[in-house]
């Protein structure tokens, strides 16, 4: 169960809920602080160890990836002037009605797609052609959206056909359209870094007041290594699974016979030892420091 993370903030900053890794507040003037704790999940558990900075890491990032693609789309974000309590790691953001979809988009095979793939040679409609192996480039980036599971559930991937009846035929084609945008210049500047952005995801929403009423608009995090697929490009090879800049860690020591630990038990996992916890940070900076070029302080 998760419980709201404390603060300290002042009386004026209600706390309205708590995910697996954000703690929201209504803000001062109906708009929401959205505050990204250092919190970490894996296997649908929350874990009881934190990784130090992990919430700075996610918010500054999300923060340098709003700037470069706010001409493709406006995003929820209206000032970074939080209180100091939360500073670097929080947002004031509009209120906004959310998409009950989650906005993926893949440019090689991995993960859940990979295991679509390799049972019906397809993912979420989109047919691909044989042979292609965990970690191949796929012949185009494909939107492949999901649902948005409740707390603990997994996420559903669905066609486009099915993201049409949930929210709508011009919706959907626009969320696509912005999407593949999204990708399309997010992956190059990351190949400009040396990184292939494998797959990412999206969440859109749309505000009833404020600058953008109206449109939509970007929410949550963006291209961060929480909700994206990094992988080093000097180490690319398809076949197996590729190196990667998020929690691959954890996931590793949680699965090997050192945690004494399996996510098929239904017990909670164990507390993560010290040098899980600082490689794990180690890999979320060197993903910022890598992307934005500047040293992670």
């Amino acid at each position: 169960m998760i419980t709201r993370t404390e603060y300290g903030l002042p009386a004026e900053y209600v706390h309205v809920y708590s995910g697996k890794v954000r703690d929201l507040y209504e803000a001062p003037g109906g708009r929401l602080l959205f505050v990204a704790s250092d919190r970490i999940s894996a296997y649908d558990w929350v874990l009881p160890t934190e990784i130090p900075d992990k919430g700075r890491i996610l918010t500054q990032l999300s923060l340098w990836w709003f700037e470069r693609i706010a001409d493709i789309v406006p995003s929820h974000l209206t000032t970074a002037s939080v209180p100091p309590e939360v500073a670097g790691r929080a947002m004031v953001c509009e209120r906004m009605a959310m998409f009950p979809i989650e906005c993926v988009v893949r440019g090689y095979l991995a993960g859940s797609g990979l295991s679509d793939y390799r049972a019906q040679q397809s993912i979420c409609g989109n047919g691909l052609p044989p042979g292609l192996k965990d970690g191949s480039r796929l012949p185009k980036p494909i939107f492949t959206p999901a649902t948005k599971a409740a707390l603990g559930d997994h996420d559903v991937n669905i066609t486009f056909d099915e993201a049409v009846v949930a929210i709508g035929q011009e919706e959907a084609q626009q969320l696509r359209r912005v999407t593949l945008a999204i990708y399309e210049r997010a992956a190059q500047i990351a190949d400009d870094r040396g990184l292939i952005l494998a797959d990412t995801k999206f969440e859109f929403g749309v505000p009833s007041s404020g600058k953008y009423a109206g449109r939509i608009v970007l929410g949550d995090e963006v291209l961060t290594p929480d909700s994206s697929r990094y992988w080093p490009a000097d180490q690319w090879e398809p076949g197996h699974a590729q190196p990667s800049f998020d929690k691959q860690f954890v996931r590793d020591w949680l699965t090997s016979p050192a945690s004494g630990w399996s996510k098929d038990s239904g017990d909670p996992p164990p507390a993560l030892p010290d040098d899980v916890v600082e490689r794990t940070r180690a890999k979320y900076v060197e993903a910022y420091e890598r992307l934005t070029g500047e040293r992670f302080i």
